[in-house]
C-alpha cells in the first residue's frame, strides 16, 4: 500500500472522529451541536453521511483497481463538498444569533481536503506507455 493511501485513510478516519466532537455552540440558548447531535436545530445529523462516505473511501483506498480508484475520486470529492457545506451551515449567523464554531468543524474540512489530495496522487495499477 502506498504512503498516499495510508495518509488518505488516516485523514478519512479523522473526518469520522470529528463527527463526534462539537461543531458549534450557541451561547444564548446553551446548545452544543455535533455532527451526530443536532438537537434544538433544524440541521439534522450530517455526520452520518460523512461517516458513510468515509467508510466507503477507506474501503476503496484498500482496493487496488483502476476503476475503483476513479470511484474514490467521486466519493471523496463529495465528502469534501459535504464537509464544506457543513462548515457553512454550522458557522453562519441566523436572525442575529451567531454560533461559535468549534475546531472540529474546520479540522474535518481540512482532513477531507487532505484525503482528496491523497486520492489525486495515489498511483493506480495500469498500462504505462
Amino acid at each position: 500500500m502506498s504512503r498516499t493511501a495510508i495518509i488518505g485513510i488516516l485523514a478519512v478516519l479523522l473526518v469520522i472522529a470529528c463527527a463526534f466532537f462539537p461543531w458549534s455552540f450557541i451561547e444564548s440558548k446553551h446548545l452544543m451541536f455535533t455532527g451526530m447531535n443536532g438537537t434544538g436545530s433544524s440541521y439534522g445529523e450530517p455526520g452520518k453521511l460523512s461517516i458513510i462516505l468515509s467508510v466507503l473511501a477507506i474501503i476503496i483506498f484498500l482496493v487496488k483497481n483502476k476503476w475503483v480508484s476513479r470511484m474514490n475520486l467521486f466519493i471523496v470529492g463529495f465528502l469534501v463538498a459535504w464537509t464544506f457545506r457543513n462548515m457553512l451551515l454550522y458557522s453562519r449567523c441566523e436572525m442575529g444569533i451567531c454560533p461559535q464554531p468549534g475546531a472540529a468543524l474546520y479540522v474535518s474540512l481540512a482532513a477531507a481536503l487532505l484525503a482528496f489530495g491523497c486520492v489525486l496522487f495515489t498511483r493506480t495499477p495500469g498500462k504505462r506507455s
